[in-house]
């Protein structure tokens, strides 16, 4: 390629972080703090053995331990 045909792409990359900042800030909500607390404090909840999923994937690997076992002992 020819030196004249190089496009600088480091404004292009500036300009391009800089038009998704607008959007990031106009999408945002306006107490984006306060979502941001309770968003948190949401997900610091302390996990027990039966929330989510936890208890289900507990009880399917059981399964399929014990079906592995049985199998190997027949």
């Amino acid at each position: 390629m020819d030196s004249k045909n190089h496009i600088d792409i480091r404004t292009r990359v500036r300009e391009y972080g800089a038009r998704r900042l607008i959007i990031a800030r106009l999408s945002a909500p306006a107490d984006w703090q306060g979502e941001l607390r309770t968003a948190l404090a949401a997900h610091r909840q302390p996990a027990t053995i039966f929330s989510n999923n936890d208890f289900r994937l507990f009880l399917q690997s059981f399964a399929i331990f014990f079906t592995a076992a049985m199998m190997f002992l027949i």
